[in-house]
């Protein structure tokens, strides 16, 4: 079995993207430590003719998961408390105040699913099926969400709504 120093240099790259389309660069370094750290300790038990890239990705997108999962359960905090009409506003608001925030700013405004989606395909060049492999469902339905990501976006950048 190869050093894992060499696994880390070979694949670490590939595993940073992968965090990367998920998270904001700040997340994706800690779910880049966080994947080598678990992938170390598994590491010796993992079958000599085992996919290690495919290994390495699996582990990363489910690291990002759980960094998204634990920020959805931070509290949001706000100088001020809103009016009670702008609480309704809330859910739309994200999508709607994407102004210089740029590209990405509203690619993390996407559902998770479709978030997900979008960036495994677009940016890591990923096949639908590979998509879902990683997402969790079928392809067609994997192929839904990008296509439902996509549309979001476009309608944010087409109607000026950036």
């Amino acid at each position: 079995m190869r050093p894992f120093e060499n696994v880390v240099a070979e694949h670490g790259r590939t595993v940073l993207r992968v965090c990367r389309a998920a998270l904001d660069p700040s997340d994706a370094d800690d779910a880049w430590s966080e994947t080598f750290l678990a992938a170390l300790q598994a590491y010796p038990a993992l079958p000599a003719d085992a996919n290690v890239e495919a290994w390495l990705v699996t582990i990363a997108r489910r690291k990002a998961i759980d960094v998204l999962r634990a920020r959805a359960r931070l509290p949001i905090t706000v100088d001020e408390l809103p009016e009670r009409d702008a609480v309704a506003e809330l859910s739309v608001a994200p999508l709607q105040a994407v102004e210089a925030a740029d590209l990405w700013g509203a690619v993390a405004a996407l559902p998770t699913k479709q978030r997900l989606c979008v960036s495994y395909h677009y940016w890591l060049g990923l096949p639908h099926p590979e998509v879902a492999e990683l997402v969790g469902g079928t392809a067609a339905a994997a192929r839904r969400a990008t296509s439902d990501g996509l549309a979001t976006l476009r309608t944010l950048f087409t109607t000026g709504g950036h």
